[in-house]
């Protein structure tokens, strides 16, 4: 993180320290700011929950953490010092009472505060009125809150009435960590810094977009959060629209927060609503099977551990999205996820639209369109596929596809792909808003998913069965070949 500047002295505070983001995502983030020299000196960080701890036992849970998530290896002189940052506080987030024993932690550190709530959501109205009450909210601090925020558009709004209640909406990030991706963050650059993409960016040379984001894990033993979601709540209302949002919206005036944000808005409210008439040209949902996975076998979704085995919740979505503005009519987005599939594995396929005359006949009867794609993960970056000739003195004019492949651990070897939360937490540290969620977007996110879900609970459908290592249901092919088009796979 080149030309990052070292900001005050801050407070993080996190809620659910003891819990699996904390211990994936926010200590490590938090350890490599602290190694790139971005975190002030007195900045402290104060893990919050449940459990009853010493500050010495929530040290040893991050030694342990920081040497399973830390895949460079530790640096000895930062981890001491991050060690001695940290700070536990039992706390029972629903008793008010209880925030008093935290007051007490935090006076004697800074004044400027961020509170992190790695908990489920439906306990944000909680902790908030609960810091508020203990006097412990001021102008300069900052709220983090975790997605899905809410499970509707109804119960979205009464989590955000509640942490508004007390917190500016210039106080709250609404955090996506698909926002801190890096190659979620070049499709600005991509886009407005290149003329080749700038001025061909429309419906005039685009035929369609695929955005896949497959998982190759389960539930993860995560059966009573994801029952209630489903990978429609899960991922598509917020991962996939933000990530369409970016791709899809005009240039914004600059790069401030609420410049870029504006645009992205405006692409999530020309989405055209899929509803009980049209949901079954529009959509596929589907659940998986027991199948293979590197060649061991995975039991299905209503054979985890824990499972109801009556459950109708989609573990698979695919949908067709189109935007009724005037740069995207006529232009399709297939959207798709799924867990239980082959591979981990996310991208952005740009289908731009075939030549109108090939006069390359002889050698390639059936002259490819362009592709452009952005590869989220594993291996992050970008490749363009264009024709070429093969050398040679041949008579004949030999060409054939080639890609342009700009991976990003190749090209920039010396550079460490940094993580999105890593990211996302100095933004926050810095008090920059431009890659979290407004509150507008997050509603208009959740209106247009209302109505899919709406669709099919109304249909009483079961999703469609997909075996665990195949690309979800059959289909799932059928919804984009009516279009002839096929999936990239």
């Amino acid at each position: 993180m080149k030309n990052a500047q070292i900001n005050s002295a801050v407070e993080v505070v996190l809620f659910g320290a003891l819990g699996d983001l904390s211990r994936r995502k926010l200590l490590p983030a938090l350890y490599q700011l602290d190694l790139a020299g971005l975190l002030h000196e007195e900045t402290r960080i104060v893990g919050v929950a449940r459990q009853d701890q010493s500050n010495s036992d929530f040290i040893n849970f991050t030694k342990e953490n920081l040497t399973n998530f830390v895949s460079e290896g530790l640096d000895e002189v930062a981890y001491e010092r991050f060690l001695s940052r940290l700070v536990y506080q039992k706390l029972d987030f629903k008793e008010t009472d209880s925030y008093s024993a935290l007051a007490k932690t935090l006076a004697n550190g800074n004044d400027e505060r961020i509170y992190y709530y790695s908990t489920p959501p439906a306990i944000y109205g909680d902790i908030t009125e609960g810091l508020f009450n203990a006097g412990l909210i001021n102008d300069s601090d900052r709220v983090v809150m975790e997605k899905p925020i809410g499970h509707c558009l109804e119960s979205s709004k009464v989590i955000n009435n509640m942490v508004s209640s007390h917190f500016e909406e210039n106080q709250i990030y609404r955090i996506d960590h698909y926002l801190g991706k890096e190659t979620v963050l070049n499709l600005l650059v991509l886009r407005f810094a290149n003329s080749l993409f700038t001025n061909n960016w429309d419906r005039n040379y685009i035929d369609h977009v695929q955005i896949t984001v497959a998982e190759s894990v389960g539930i993860e033993g995560r059966w009573g959060f994801y029952d209630e979601a489903g990978q429609m709540r899960d991922m598509v209302q917020n991962h996939l629209l933000q990530i369409l949002s970016l791709l899809a919206m005009e240039p914004p005036a600059d790069l401030s927060a609420d410049s870029i944000r504006d645009e992205k808005l405006k692409v999530i409210k020309a989405l055209v609503p899929i509803t009980r008439q049209n949901v079954k040209e529009k959509t596929v949902r589907g659940q998986y099977s027991e199948g293979f996975l590197g060649g061991n076998g995975v039991p299905g979704y209503l054979e985890e551990e824990g499972a109801n085995k009556t459950s109708n919740t989609e573990t698979f979505v695919a949908i067709k999205a189109e935007i009724d503005n005037w740069r995207w009519t006529g232009v399709p987005f297939y959207l798709r996820t799924g867990k239980r599939m082959p591979a981990k594995h996310s991208e952005i396929v740009i289908h731009f639209k075939e030549q109108p005359h090939n006069i390359f006949k002889d050698s390639y009867v059936d002259l490819p369109a362009n592709k452009l794609t952005i590869r989220l993960q594993p291996d992050e970056g970008v490749e363009l596929e264009v024709m070429n000739k093969i050398p040679g003195i041949a008579s004949q004019m030999n060409i054939h596809e080639n890609k342009l492949d700009l991976s990003f651990s190749e090209t920039y070897e010396n550079e460490r792909v940094v993580d999105a939360y890593e990211r996302l937490m100095l933004e926050v540290i810095n008090g920059n808003q431009s890659l979290f969620v407004r509150r507008d977007e997050v509603e208009a996110a959740w209106s247009w998913a209302d109505s899919i879900i709406d669709a099919w609970q109304a249909s009483n459908e079961k999703p469609k069965a997909y075996a665990a290592g195949s690309w979800g249901p059959v289909s799932s092919i059928s919804l984009i070949a009516r279009d002839d088009r096929q999936w990239v796979e």
